[in-house]
């Protein structure tokens, strides 16, 4: 029998989790089901090895985020804030909020479609009860709700991870294929678009710019120096223990697809995806996945909101009420199901979008954190900004081929 005394240290620990498992939210998003429904529904298990590298790289940003937070207590809004000057701010805040405007776009979207799913609702009426629900959700998040709010969107990652991992119960992938897939390569210029697509649903920006305010607000500020050691263990045992959950959440979605949904007339649509997955693996699982996708809708968009009100740190304004800044993001969002916009290639062309936001957060941030004026004694090691350094090189390459590739 374990005694108090050992159990004690474990409590400690568990209490300083939480932050990396609502940022990993962004990463298992709507957008996410659509790229990579449509990656495996088009080329199988082809571009699997996107996801896997994808997912290492969150695994680094993240956590070089929190621990900024953390080691800092501000965000890396709010240290941009102070080393640019006035159109350096508001060009940053700008493009910032362009990346929030396209997320958002993307979860209330699928919390739309996954309710037209379940209830036979009309897109806009969907996407209005996703954006109130998910409204509820973030007030939760107050100064002395923030476990509340963690508790609530963490219990929505369970239901999703359920919703999207039960097919591959039912209908395993094939191992070697799936080996196969871990091989990098592409098979023309849409592979390449939508590889890219994939990396801005995996490496999320608004994420990334988030995870340092969530890691500061979970510790109450800045962690005292004696403390900062035992709260950076703990850092990385939640960003792993996050980042991998969400990364088998997002491999399931592809080995779904490949598996079970390859040519199959409609796939690339999320009604068509549902319903071939409803006909090939039974209703039981349909309506695990439509839940899946209603509780990604709702959980991503509350964080995607909450990302927004982090990057409003840029300018040296109020941060504006919730109900402003809900709508500021959701009537764009609301505004392209009105439109009768096809809802899936508006979530694949959303993280396209995400993608081009990438680089204007990882380079501050390798920055910020590599600096012993910043940092202390905490800033990155050499092996880590090496890591770092490859990791940006390698998505301002990849963006700058999707441009070319897409003004073709």
């Amino acid at each position: 029998m374990t005694s108090t005394a050992t159990r004690a240290p474990e409590r400690k620990l568990l209490h300083l989790l939480g932050p990396a498992f609502v940022a990993s939210v962004a990463y298992v998003d709507p957008g996410n089901v659509a790229a990579n429904l449509t990656a495996g529904a088009q080329y199988g298990y082809l571009l699997l090895w996107v996801l896997v590298v994808a997912n290492a790289m969150a695994v680094l940003v993240q956590y070089l985020s929190a621990k900024l937070g953390v080691v800092t207590g501000r965000t890396v809004p709010e240290h941009l804030r102070d080393r640019l000057g006035p159109r350096g701010r508001l060009a940053f805040f700008s493009q910032a909020q362009a990346v929030a405007i396209a997320t958002d776009v993307a979860e209330v979207i699928g919390g739309a479609v996954a309710l037209h799913l379940l209830f036979g609702l009309p897109l806009w009426i969907g996407g209005v009860i996703t954006g109130v629900v998910s409204t509820a959700v973030l007030a939760l998040n107050t100064a002395d709700g923030v476990r509340r709010f963690e508790a609530v969107i963490i219990t929505m990652l369970g239901v999703i991870a359920v919703g999207f991992v039960a097919g591959l119960v039912v209908a395993p992938p094939d191992p070697a294929e799936a080996a196969a897939g871990l091989v990098p390569r592409f098979d023309g210029p849409d592979t390449v678009l939508l590889a890219a697509s994939m990396l801005g649903a995996t490496v999320m920006p608004h994420a990334i710019y988030l995870h340092s305010g969530l890691a500061r607000d979970h510790h109450g500020g800045a962690v005292t120096p004696d403390r900062v050691p035992r709260v950076l263990r703990a850092t990385r045992t939640d960003v792993v223990a996050a980042l991998v959950l969400a990364g088998v959440v997002n491999i399931s979605m592809l080995l779904l697809a490949a598996t079970s949904l390859r040519g199959v007339a409609g796939t690339d649509t999320l009604e068509g995806a549902h319903a071939a997955v409803d006909s090939a693996l039974g209703p039981a699982v349909g309506l695990l996945f439509a839940v899946g996708l209603l509780a990604s809708g709702l959980a991503s968009t509350s964080v995607g909101s909450q990302a927004g009100a982090v990057i409003w740190g840029t300018l040296r304004r109020r941060v504006p009420p919730l109900l402003v800044r809900r709508v500021f993001t959701l009537v764009p969002a609301l505004a392209v199901l009105l439109a009768g916009v096809d809802p899936t290639q508006a979530l694949v062309l959303s993280q396209v979008v995400l993608s081009f936001g990438i680089p204007f957060v990882l380079v501050p941030l390798l920055r910020l954190t590599s600096s012993r004026a910043v940092m202390g004694e905490h800033a990155n090691s050499p092996l880590v900004r090496a890591l770092a350094l490859l990791a940006v090189a390698a998505v301002v390459v990849l963006n700058v081929v999707l441009l070319l590739l897409t003004f073709a």
